[in-house]
């Protein structure tokens, strides 16, 4: 059957003649007899009964009714489905760990929420490996990674911008008057995490502990944000992404060391499965993200004067 005979069967029903039927749907009252009896013939039964110049409904007909209008609701869900992707609508779930969420993504997410409105945005936090594993499984169309470059058969990575990592302290602390901090000076100074699972952490800890240093784990912080005042406090020092201090090194609220930075480096990256169809939604975030990483590969590290600081 196809679809367009079910509808003028629907619309013959809710206007209840062929004539207003033919007015409605702007046919020929001819096109719309002809569509009705190719219907019936493919049905093997009459649909509607004359009587004078009334119509009602054969058994068959009201058996088919409602099968006719499901067929006609399941057609324009579909065509709705379609036209909001294409149209640049739809939804889009994004991962991220909290250091991109909070200070590399509010520019791009504000750019194309400008651009497009009626695309919905789910932004997602988490850490690295569990974003990836979600965007295996197709929870996520995409996710930003802070880590080591790295291959993956199912996914497609584009790296963004390879991020510095700043060893952060409070002013006036002894370690800033060196010109090169080691590891075996970092032995006796309380060290403040990120949460366990996080990337950076790990690579810093494997580093640390190479040099035979282990320091203590109980001091652990979900946020960076807190991580920065218990910085500022004295309370310890701390490994994070150069992009979450540049504001507070500017201010003269933290310090960076000079330390003996041969971590293995991370990168920010954005992946999305290598067999995922990348809907118009999808395609223009992504060009997105290119540009604003473009920005972010031409802003020049902070210069620090360490020793200013001490003087403060």
């Amino acid at each position: 059957m196809e679809s367009r005979n079910l509808f003028t069967f629907l619309v013959v029903v809710e206007e209840g003649g062929f004539t207003r039927a033919a007015q409605r749907l702007d046919y020929a009252q001819s096109s719309i007899t002809a569509q009705i009896q190719v219907l019936e013939t493919e049905l093997g039964t009459p649909l509607f009964d004359r009587i004078g110049k009334k119509i009602v409904l054969t058994d068959a007909g009201r058996k088919l009714l409602p099968y006719a209008q499901e067929i006609a609701k399941m057609h324009a869900l579909a065509k709705d489905a379609v036209h909001s992707v294409t149209e640049m609508g739809g939804t889009l779930m994004i991962g991220a760990p909290e250091s991109l969420a909070v200070y590399r993504l509010p520019a791009v997410l504000r750019e194309y929420r400008d651009r497009y409105p009626n695309v919905k945005i789910t932004l997602k936090p988490g850490l690295c490996r569990e974003l990836k594993d979600q965007v295996r499984s197709g929870q996520l169309d995409l996710a930003f990674l802070l880590q080591p470059e790295a291959e993956d058969k199912e996914l497609h990575t584009e790296l963004l911008v390879e991020e510095e990592m700043a060893l952060i302290a409070p002013p006036g602390h002894p370690l800033a008057g060196l010109e090169r901090v080691e590891p075996a000076q970092l032995r006796q100074e309380t060290i403040l995490h990120t949460e366990a699972g996080c990337t950076y952490r790990a690579l810093f800890e494997q580093h640390l502990n190479s040099c035979g240093i282990f320091p203590d784990p109980s001091l652990e912080f979900w946020n960076i944000e807190a991580i920065k005042q218990c910085v500022m406090t004295g309370l310890g020092l701390s490994l994070l992404p150069l992009v979450t201090v540049q504001n507070e090194l500017k201010e003269g609220k933290l310090l960076r060391l000079n330390w003996d930075d041969s971590l293995q480096r991370v990168s920010t990256q954005v992946v999305y499965h290598t067999k995922k169809w990348q809907s118009p939604a999808l395609s223009e975030l992504l060009q997105i993200i290119s540009k604003h990483a473009a920005g972010w590969r031409q802003i020049p590290a902070p210069a620090v004067d360490t020793h200013a600081y001490l003087t403060r």
